[in-house]
């Protein structure tokens, strides 16, 4: 079954999300230095997922434009 045109979101893959799977935390955690091997993962320390908010460039002048 097809997704209907209208149902698709253009910028599906760029929203952040609010959950990460198991190996993206245990790769963060280890990242951090916090991941414990021996330790249980069930009791698994949280890990605070970081939004990425794109800004706008900002136009820069290049030096010939200014000394005219």
């Amino acid at each position: 079954m097809t997704l209907d045109r209208s149902l698709k979101v253009k910028a599906g893959a760029i929203k952040a999300r609010n959950v990460l799977t198991r190996a993206e935390r245990i790769a963060q955690l280890q990242r951090l230095e916090k991941f414990n091997e021996d330790e249980s993962i069930l009791g698994m320390p949280k890990v605070r997922v970081m939004k990425v908010s794109l800004k706008k460039k900002k136009k820069v002048k290049k030096a010939d434009d200014d000394k005219k």
